[in-house]
């Protein structure tokens, strides 16, 4: 029998490192835009664009959820083309962060825009309106024919 030291787990005990890793989900929400800030300038090097939808709620309208979501960098320019009260699809991830000052921790959570869709309109469906021919009319009755 041969013996493989390179097999044994203690061979990879001393490679082991330990590794940090991030999960990104992508996540999507509909509705209606009712606010959209300007393109806020932080820095040289960052900008941001806030907005906000109104989330319907299925169940009671005076539920619905109002959904603050944040547009970084070049994604800012993504309203542009949007007015107030349009319907849309927002894809975004959610992201957090952890803010230190003078010994207070507080943590932030930011559900950061990538693409917007514009959602269209649900026309109420129209009813047809039957053809008709002038044949297909009925006669006016007789003046004779009334009951009384």
């Amino acid at each position: 029998m041969c013996h493989l030291p390179f097999l044994s787990p203690k061979f990879f005990l001393p490679l082991r490192h330990e590794f940090q890793f991030t999960i990104t989900m992508n996540y999507e929400i509909s509705g209606k835009l009712i606010y959209k800030e300007e393109t806020q300038h932080i820095s040289d090097r960052f900008q941001k664009r806030e907005f906000v939808i109104e989330v319907e709620n299925e169940k009671n309208p005076q539920w619905n959820d109002f959904v603050k979501v944040q547009l970084i960098q070049d994604r800012c320019d993504l309203l542009e083309n949007i007015a107030l009260n349009e319907n849309i699809k927002v894809y975004f991830n959610i992201r957090g962060r952890k803010w230190e000052n003078k010994g207070q921790v507080t943590y932030f959570t930011n559900l950061e825009g990538w693409r917007i869709e514009k959602l269209q309109q649900q026309a109420p469906e129209s009813i047809p309106v039957p053809e008709y021919r002038v044949e297909d009319i009925p006669p006016l009755p007789d003046a004779d024919d009334l009951p009384f």
